[in-house]
C-alpha cells in the first residue's frame, strides 16, 4: 500500500498506459481523479472521481483543479499521460497540425502543472511526465513530437528546481515502443501487420515492445516514497532504445 492516503491526479485515463497506472494505483491504496476526453471511463472503480474535458482549454484546467478540492482537498501525486501523436515529414505538417502537437503534448502539461501544484500539501507532493523515448533522440517524420516531448523533459527539469523549496518533485518516464491499444491499431493498418510488429521490435535491444504495465510500475516509482530524494530526472523505460 505504497499509495495509501494519497490522492492523485491521472490525466489520459481511458486506456493503455493511463489504465495501468490507475490499476496499480488503485492496488497501492490511492484515491483517484482521473480525466480523459471521453465522456465515460470504463473500468473505473466507484470511488474514483472521472472528469472528462480537454486539457488545452484552461477554464477546464482550474474546473478540474477546483472539483478535485472540493472531493479531497490536497492532491499528492500527478501523473501527465496524456498527448498527441501526429507523423508527417516536416516540410509537409501542417501549421494547425504542429500546433496540436505541441499544444496537446506541452502546453496542456504546463497548465495542469500550473494549477495542481498549488494543490499539494505542505510537506510535499510529485509530478510525473509521461515523456516518450523520441524527446530524447530525433526520427524522421517525427520531429514536432520530439520536440514537445524534448520540451516537456526541461519543463520537468526547471520545475523540479523552481518548486524543490517547496519538496515537491518532478521527474519524466519516457516509455519506448509499447504495446497500447493505439499501436496495435497502427500495426493493423499495415499490409503485413506481423512483419511490421517484427521490425520494430527488431530496433528495440530487449526485442520487444513494453507491457503499459512495465511502463506503470516506472510511474509508480517515481510517485511514491521510495523516490523520495529523485527529482528533475528523465526515466528512460524503452528496452535499450536510448542506449544506442
Amino acid at each position: 500500500m505504497r499509495l495509501e492516503k494519497i490522492t492523485a491526479l491521472v490525466t489520459g485515463a481511458n486506456s493503455g498506459i493511463g489504465q495501468a497506472v490507475c490499476s496499480r494505483f488503485h492496488r497501492e491504496g490511492a484515491r483517484l481523479v482521473l480525466t480523459g476526453r471521453r465522456e465515460r471511463l470504463d473500468g473505473a472503480e466507484p470511488e474514483d472521481l472521472y472528469i472528462p474535458g480537454d486539457l488545452n482549454e484552461e477554464a477546464f484546467v482550474e474546473s478540474l483543479a477546483r472539483e478535485a478540492a472540493e472531493a479531497f482537498g490536497t492532491v499528492d501525486v500527478v501523473v501527465l499521460n496524456h498527448g498527441l501523436q501526429v507523423s508527417s515529414p516536416l516540410t509537409e505538417m501542417s501549421y494547425e497540425d504542429a500546433k496540436n502537437v505541441l499544444h496537446s503534448n506541452l502546453l496542456s502539461s504546463f497548465l495542469v502543472m500550473k494549477h495542481f501544484a498549488p494543490l499539494m500539501p505542505a510537506t510535499g507532493g510529485s509530478f510525473v511526465l509521461v515523456g516518450s523515448r523520441l524527446g530524447m533522440v530525433g526520427k524522421p517524420e517525427e520531429v514536432l513530437y520530439s520536440a514537445a516531448k524534448g520540451g516537456l523533459i526541461m519543463l520537468a527539469k526547471g520545475a523540479a528546481i523552481e518548486w524543490a523549496p517547496r519538496n515537491i518533485r518532478v521527474n519524466v518516464v519516457a516509455p519506448g515502443l509499447t504495446a497500447t491499444p493505439v499501436i496495435e491499431a497502427s500495426f493493423q493498418r499495415r499490409p503485413d501487420p506481423e512483419a511490421t510488429r517484427r521490425q520494430r521490435e527488431v530496433s528495440i535491444p530487449l526485442q520487444r515492445l513494453a507491457a503499459p504495465e512495465e511502463i506503470a510500475d516506472a510511474i509508480l516509482f517515481l510517485a511514491s516514497s521510495e523516490s523520495s530524494y529523485i527529482t528533475g530526472v528523465t526515466l528512460p523505460v524503452d528496452g535499450g532504445y536510448t542506449a544506442f
